[in-house]
């Protein structure tokens, strides 16, 4: 790794623009990777490092350069839940089939950490698939009521799945449907949506 490459990946880990343009310029590579394969992007992504994100990108940055966790720069917008970072890199094309070490793509984690804004913004602006199944057997529905809290949050993004098209009697691993782990938890909310679409 190249002087010029490791100031790039310090720059974008910090959120740093200015230092980004000048380890570009320097003659770093914008996918030039640290020991654990991630690529500047990557922690500029997580960060919600924008202006750093907006420059890597103009430079030809890979969104879909996943490290040595299966964690890619579009992958983690779903983890963070940040829409404008979504915004940054949805003109350079991420693959919305990746998936993370779950097997989940980024409207999963979006959905089970309460990113209403981002999952909104992830089905509006994207054809992502709304019923994507991940390793554990769970969709992103699925996750917002098994790991969600029933709150608010939750309540709409499970509304905003739905009327997304996803399909609220897909079961997991074990045959149970949103709504009976909705009961089961007590959702009274999520459980009376479901229930009306069902």
């Amino acid at each position: 790794m190249t002087p010029a490459d490791r100031a790039l990946l310090t720059a974008a880990e910090a959120g740093d623009a200015d230092g980004v343009r000048a380890a570009l310029a320097a003659g770093a590579g914008p996918d030039t990777r640290d020991a654990h394969r991630r690529t500047p992007l990557l922690p500029a992504a997580l960060g919600d490092h924008v202006a750093a994100a907006e420059v890597l990108v103009a430079a030809g940055a890979d969104v879909n350069a996943a490290d040595d966790r299966a964690d890619s720069p579009w992958l983690v917008t779903g983890v963070t839940g940040s829409v404008a970072m979504m915004r940054v890199l949805l003109p350079a094309g991420p693959d919305l089939t990746q998936v993370n070490r779950f097997g989940g793509s980024s409207l999963i984690p979006a959905a089970e950490r309460g990113h209403v804004g981002y999952v909104r913004a992830v089905l509006r602006e994207t054809d992502i698939d709304v019923d994507h199944v991940n390793r554990l057997g769970w969709t992103a529905l699925l996750e917002a009521v098994v790991l969600g809290d029933g709150g608010r949050a939750h309540q709409e993004i499970v509304e905003l799945l739905v009327t997304a098209g996803a399909d609220p009697d897909l079961p997991d691993g074990d045959g149970v449907t949103a709504l009976l782990h909705a009961e089961r938890r007590g959702f009274r909310e999520i459980a009376g949506l479901l229930r009306a679409v069902g």
